[in-house]
């Protein structure tokens, strides 16, 4: 009952999450002329009406915009210097964790993924990559990516900021607690072997270079330098077929609106097209979830039934963390990293799954913001070279470190670390933004999606 309860909030916060959303649209979309007249009593404006007038100005003018394309020129500098260097551990960090944004994390994500696809789980016969996990999430994640990039065109730079702040500062620390228990249980296993191999003559030293990682198991502890196995082998060709439709679909889709007038007919149309083709993958594997001829495996048994409430809850925190993705310029993965642990899924299997599907969302994140001219190509095109070699050694200096320490929390540290890091430093530079543009008076309302200019 307990157990019912608790997901019964969460349930209760998405959906506040998603009304707040809702409502946020339909004050852009409002009439100022029709605020202004309900402001009136009996032809004489009440004494409060200025201080209300002023909220709906600051908040809403048709004409109004505070964005600017902003594209300076790639130039050799002490700032690049910076930047790459920056900018090379936050992709090494956040390739492990799971987690990144925009063109960047692309590059790291797409040769992340190269990598994992050559590993197995670490205690089950099965790709480290979950694909039914992926396809069950990856379609509602999409969806959200699109919603998420034009909330990004609606939304105020500040409103983005401080929903970026209390985000990720929520998020960081149940990854951080998560990564304590999991420390905590790993701490147990290594005494009770230490116990073990004690009982049988061994010295306890060599149990500092076994690997224990936390999750299901099916049979014996795998070794830990077993080896690695062909990419052929290790792909499950149905489940990435059935995702790459639902990426060519929105591709297609999203080019094709670009080509139409900004809130025509037609504009919608292609727009509203994306539900039914990231639901109708969706909910052929949670129908198939259900019925028990697919399974999580990851999970071990307790991926091999589901309810309905369960799926449901997977799909809308799917469409959550592409919305906030799509919206703050990231991948998903700050949300489904914690997202996967709290599922059960091992931390290796949570951070190769999360990366896994990171590659189609954050390149498709990428497709629509070069559309909306919000991206800018030479930088994307050297912060993708840097991201993509800071991951091949991320994945590789980490994996090293789990083989030695017999540690898998570490990834949850990382990702626990590279979201907070995140919040200080996205955080830090919006609320400089912010101030900056609060001292010249720039317009800091809503902005109007159909007048956006393309």
């Amino acid at each position: 009952m307990a157990d019912l309860g608790a997901k019964w909030k969460i349930l209760r916060s998405v959906m506040m999450i998603f009304l707040n959303f809702a409502l946020a649209f339909v004050c852009v979309k409002a009439e100022r002329g029709l605020k202004i007249e309900t402001l009136r009593f009996n032809g004489t404006e009440r004494q409060d009406s200025n201080y209300l007038l002023k909220a709906v100005n600051f908040l809403w003018q048709p004409e109004g915009s505070g964005y600017h394309h902003v594209w300076p020129e790639l130039k050799f500098g002490w700032e690049i210097v910076l930047g790459t260097i920056i900018g090379f551990f936050g992709a090494a960090f956040g390739s492990v964790g799971g987690v990144g944004g925009g063109g960047m994390i692309m590059g790291a994500a797409v040769s992340t993924v190269y990598y994992n696809l050559k590993l197995r789980h670490p205690t089950l016969d099965m790709p480290i990559i979950d694909y039914d996990l992926a396809l069950l999430i990856q379609p509602m994640l999409m969806l959200g990516i699109s919603i998420g990039v034009a909330f990004n065109v609606i939304f105020a730079d500040w409103m983005v900021t401080v929903l970026l702040i209390v985000l990720f500062i929520g998020t960081s620390t149940k990854a951080f607690l998560k990564g304590v228990e999991t420390w905590k249980r790993e701490t147990i296993l290594k005494k009770e072997a230490a116990r073990c191999l004690g009982s049988n003559g061994a010295g306890a030293g060599e149990v500092e270079y076994k690997s224990l990682p936390s999750g299901p198991r099916s049979g014996p502890q795998k070794d830990a330098m077993e080896p690695e196995v062909t990419i052929l082998e290790n792909i499950n060709w149905k489940e990435l077929g059935l995702l790459v439709f639902v990426w060519v679909a929105f591709l297609g889709l999203q080019i094709a609106k670009n080509h139409t007038a900004s809130c025509s007919i037609v504009y919608w149309v292609l727009d509203l097209l994306q539900i039914p083709v990231s639901l109708v993958v969706s909910l052929y594997e949670a129908i198939s979830l259900y019925k028990g001829r697919r399974v999580i495996a990851s999970k071990g048994d307790d991926g091999k039934s589901f309810r309905v409430f369960q799926l449901v809850s997977y799909c809308a925190f799917g469409v959550l963390a592409g919305i906030v993705g799509g919206l703050l310029g990231l991948g998903g993965g700050f949300i489904m990293g914690p997202l996967f642990l709290e599922l059960g899924v091992p931390p290796q299997v949570s951070s190769a799954t999360a990366t896994f599907a990171m590659t189609f969302s954050s390149s498709m994140s990428v497709v629509e913001y070069y559309l909306l001219k919000r991206f800018p190509v030479p930088y994307a095109l050297y912060f993708v070279a840097v991201a993509t070699i800071a991951a091949f050694v991320g994945q590789h200096v980490v994996r090293k470190l789990i083989i030695l320490l017999g540690r898998a929390s570490l990834i949850i540290f990382i990702l626990a670390f590279m979201i907070f890091v995140s919040a200080i430093s996205l955080g830090g530079v919006g609320i400089s933004n912010m101030i900056g543009k609060f001292h010249r008076h720039e317009y800091m309302g809503f902005e109007n999606l159909c007048k956006y200019d393309r």
